[in-house]
């Protein structure tokens, strides 16, 4: 098997290389996540469940505005971000959250990085490269959810709301 190496159009951060989350769906930190337990809860999120923090998100899209970003920057004086994010589009708005969070981004490839990174694989991130390089190749399967903080399958996942 040949090394698989993409590159991006836009990059930031440092290198750094962790586990992969991958769905063809989008990210908003404001909607998609569970901040305090680390795991997306947003029911119809394709990753629900599972626990993001010191991983590496491979998804579609950035959604969301300025919340988004200084959320990205919470979490990670809480250590509770994850440590890049990667997507085939990137809002403006989401890569200087990226940027005051600390968290590596990569964005704008020529493939679908969603249909090319198979879920659980190790990635490394290298904004200084641009590239995304796939070390070792993951199941793909994202029905075993990874929970955090003594998070279960059976565990709920709590979902604050404002009224």
């Amino acid at each position: 098997m040949s090394e698989l190496v993409l590159t991006a159009r836009h990059a930031l951060g440092k290198k750094v290389s962790a586990e992969a989350l991958v769905a063809k769906d989008g990210f908003s930190a404001r909607y998609d996540l569970n901040r305090l337990e680390g795991v997306f809860s947003r029911p119809a999120h394709k990753l629900v469940g599972q626990s993001y923090v010191g991983r590496i998100l491979v998804l579609d899209t950035a959604k969301g505005g300025v919340a988004s970003a200084w959320m990205l920057h919470e979490m990670q004086s809480r250590n509770m971000a994850p440590v890049a994010i990667i997507f085939n589009t990137v809002n403006t708005i989401l890569a200087q959250g990226a940027a005051l969070g600390g968290i590596s981004m990569l964005a704008g490839f020529d493939q679908d990085v969603t249909e090319v990174i198979p879920h659980g694989s190790l990635v490394e991130v290298d904004p200084e490269t641009k590239t995304l390089r796939l070390l070792r190749a993951g199941s793909g399967e994202t029905t075993s959810a990874t929970f955090a903080h003594g998070q279960s399958e059976t565990s709920p996942v709590h979902i604050k709301s404002r009224h």
